[in-house]
């Protein structure tokens, strides 16, 4: 199967990228380079560095005709869609609208990447399953949740077929620390720095935010069961568990310190900040729905995950892939 894979340098769409070829699939990567990185490319895939918003994308499709488009590009961050909501509209409506009219006709599904985090809000059923009705509180959930309606659209007015990933924090290999998505980047960084970090929360609630943080190779393993199941679906990607941001600095801590063999006492006091613009106190996923349509359920603990995250982060983790850029 022919799979084109926006963000396929990225964090999380490196990673599917990977599961696709080690499928035996053939994918091709659109990628303007913002945020991914050349080095997370698989030498399998070949690769376009361009903006999903430009005309080029219409040229890039009619030439590979993709079965599938997995559309993992976007602005992520929900303080910067705060800070700039019509540059965030502009990449995550405008893009995603341009993949699908451009497309459209001859692509069989559509795999696009939601927010399971920020989409329902601050959520009064906890943890949250699919039929809670979104209460996005940034613009960045707005521009998901708009999403996910444009794909109802064009599914009963094309038969355009679907399946929305609702995403939780995601974790792993190859994340930057940036926004608040990489929390965990941002706290493993900071440790290698020997500095403190910052705890955000709202009153009454020091030890931080409640999160589902789940594994990026889970992930992509939803994303490879999604292309044959899971049709006109949305489901929640995520573990069930929510864990603190306290908690979760400390389990770091736990994982760099047997890893390394080097005490971090110095580092386990953290400073404490107000939530910021966009934030939710709390949020968790209900997974079932994931469990039934795709037969899919997360596998790795969150310890566990750490350390693989460590192990790629100081450089022990044995290399799976020789990375290196593939062009036309």
């Amino acid at each position: 199967m022919k799979i084109l894979v926006t963000g396929g340098a990225g964090f999380i769409g490196s990673h599917v990228v990977d599961q696709y070829i080690a499928e035996g699939h053939q994918v091709v990567v659109v990628d303007n380079l913002s945020t991914g990185r050349v080095e997370n490319l698989n030498k399998g895939a070949k690769f376009y560095q361009v903006d999903i918003r430009s005309q080029e994308i219409r040229v890039i499709l009619e030439r590979e005709r993709p079965e599938v488009i997995n559309h993992h590009a976007a602005q992520i961050s929900v303080p910067d869609s705060v800070r700039d909501p019509i540059h965030d509209a502009d990449v995550n409506i405008k893009g995603l609208l341009n993949l699908i009219e451009c497309s459209k006709g001859y692509l069989k599904k559509f795999i696009f990447i939601s927010s399971g985090g920020a989409i329902y809000g601050d959520a009064e059923e906890y943890p949250t399953t699919e039929a809670y009705q979104p209460k996005p509180m940034s613009p960045y959930a707005i521009t998901k949740l708009c999403s996910e309606y444009y794909l109802n659209y064009y599914k009963h007015q094309f038969g355009l077929n679907f399946t929305v990933l609702r995403y939780s924090n995601i974790y792993g290999p190859r994340q930057i620390p940036h926004g608040e998505a990489g929390v965990v980047a941002i706290f493993m960084e900071n440790i290698l720095q020997n500095r403190p970090s910052t705890i955000y929360h709202f009153p009454g609630e020091e030890d931080g935010m409640v999160r589902d943080y789940c594994f990026v190779k889970d992930v992509a393993k939803a994303n490879l069961l999604a292309l044959q199941r899971g049709d006109g679906e949305i489901l929640n990607i995520g573990t069930g568990r929510g864990t603190r941001t306290r908690e979760l600095y400390d389990m770091i801590i736990e994982a760099y310190e047997s890893l390394t063999g080097k005490a971090a006492l110095e580092l386990k006091n953290t400073f404490r900040g107000p939530a910021r613009e966009g934030d939710i106190p709390k949020s968790c996923l209900v997974v079932r729905k994931a469990e039934e349509a795709l037969e899919w359920r997360p596998e790795t603990q969150l310890l566990e995950g750490l350390k693989k995250t460590w192990e790629w982060r100081l450089g022990t983790e044995s290399p799976k892939n020789d990375y290196e850029i593939a062009t036309m």
